[in-house]
């Protein structure tokens, strides 16, 4: 089976300059004046025994107004890491050439270059388009330090296993001191927003037991291997601001998709510092949260599908997700902002307090996000349905060698 790796960049203003309104929020986008962590990824690569697999490095700009600049140094960073397989480079430039000569106008919206769960989109897309069974999703925050990382990602995918098919495998993230738990110094809002505390118990669950591979409550969205009966149906969700895996993963469940966890599957994570404060974190969080609630509350019965409930989640996302949600945002908020206060940082404090608003007002979906859901599964179905013909594949692969 044919497998594409693929990769996204995310890349934002000179660190001198940082974020500007407006600007796509991304956890760590790389300074343009710094070298970033892509070409230690790529280079990466070389420990690996088996390359029989095409490499996508995927650029986004945090703004249009650097999407030139980003093309132009992730290129060079791609040319200098000497990738040891075959790599394509797809960013803003590309996209414009498959848009403008789209067989499938209607569906457009589907294809973009910013919000997490659109570059996601185009992870699935483009080893589509390259003839892949595989499409295989990596950070350029991580690293391979498993030489049979690939056999190990192709060793289920797509095989039955105890009767079931298996489409969808998840991996795992080693930490910088080789451990999977998370390692966050405690403080006081976390009492409420045991963000962390939940993950843990989480990964002690599924990645610490025994078998290797059993249904999981979450994912990673930088080790998700997938296969084509699944990633040509099932899509991300453009809507979801962040958290877009596990939001890929109740996605698929609905639609009777199973992801799997192979606790064998690690790949190092290395990632810079987040330069957002804590009450924005929270506050992508918060919006998250309430969508996929919003989301689980709203299903209905359809043929075909299957109903999900907050505890299959547990203990994380769930423990997000059900009735005490708007109190965990209240207490959490009202916490950090007393710390904010004693720290002098007023702004914080008020922009901390301002969550609790947002979660009573604008968390709220204004739209229903399960109709909302059938409609981009059937507009991405079409979509992966017209450009599963060779004369568009062949017609798409020109569009993105054209560099």
């Amino acid at each position: 089976m044919k497998l594409t790796m693929v990769i996204p960049t995310y890349w934002g203003r000179e660190k001198k300059i940082g974020w500007k309104e407006g600007d796509a929020i991304y956890d760590h986008p790389t300074p343009l004046d710094e070298e970033g962590t892509l070409g230690r990824a790529i280079e990466s690569l070389n420990v690996l025994n088996e390359r029989d697999f095409e490499l996508v490095i995927i650029a986004a700009a945090t703004s249009e107004e650097i999407e030139k600049e980003v093309e132009k140094r992730v290129r060079k960073i791609i040319s200098k890491s000497k990738s040891p397989v075959k790599t394509y480079f797809f960013s803003h430039s590309h996209l414009n050439r498959i848009r403008q000569n789209s067989p499938f106008q209607e569906q457009n919206y589907l294809l973009q270059l910013r919000g997490y769960s659109n570059i996601r989109n185009l992870c699935l897309f483009l080893p589509h388009i390259l003839d892949s069974e595989i499409a295989l999703l990596i950070d350029d925050d991580e690293v391979f330090e498993d030489p049979y990382f690939i056999e190990k990602a192709k060793e289920f995918i797509g095989k039955t296993v105890d009767g079931e098919e298996i489409l969808a495998v998840a991996g795992y993230y080693l930490q910088e001191n080789n451990d999977y738990l998370l390692k966050k110094d405690f403080k006081p809002y976390m009492f409420y927003w045991n963000k962390f505390e939940a993950m843990n118990r989480g990964f002690k669950e599924i990645i610490g037991k025994e078998p290797r591979l059993k249904k999981t409550p979450f994912v990673f969205g930088g080790n998700m291997v997938i296969h084509k009966k699944l990633f040509t149906k099932v899509p991300f969700d453009p809507d979801v601001t962040r958290g877009e895996d596990i939001d890929y993963l109740m996605n698929a469940k609905m639609f009777g998709y199973e992801f799997y966890l192979d606790n064998k599957l690690a790949i190092k994570h290395l990632p810079p510092p987040k330069p957002h404060p804590t009450w924005r974190r929270i506050r992508e969080d918060i919006l998250r949260f309430f969508y996929e609630r919003e989301k689980i509350r709203k299903q209905r019965e359809i043929s075909g599908m299957r109903k999900i409930e907050a505890e299959e989640f547990d203990p994380y996302p769930g423990v997000f997700l059900k009735d005490d949600l708007e109190e965990k945002v209240a207490k959490a908020s009202e916490v950090l902002a007393t710390q904010y206060l004693i720290e002098g940082k007023t702004e914080d404090a008020e922009e901390s307090l301002n969550n609790i608003k947002i979660a009573k007002k604008s968390a709220i979906p204004l739209k229903n996000p399960f109709e909302n859901l059938l409609k981009i599964q059937k507009d991405w179905e079409k979509l992966m349905k017209i450009a599963d013909s060779k004369e568009i594949k062949k017609k798409f692969l020109n569009l993105i060698l054209q560099d």
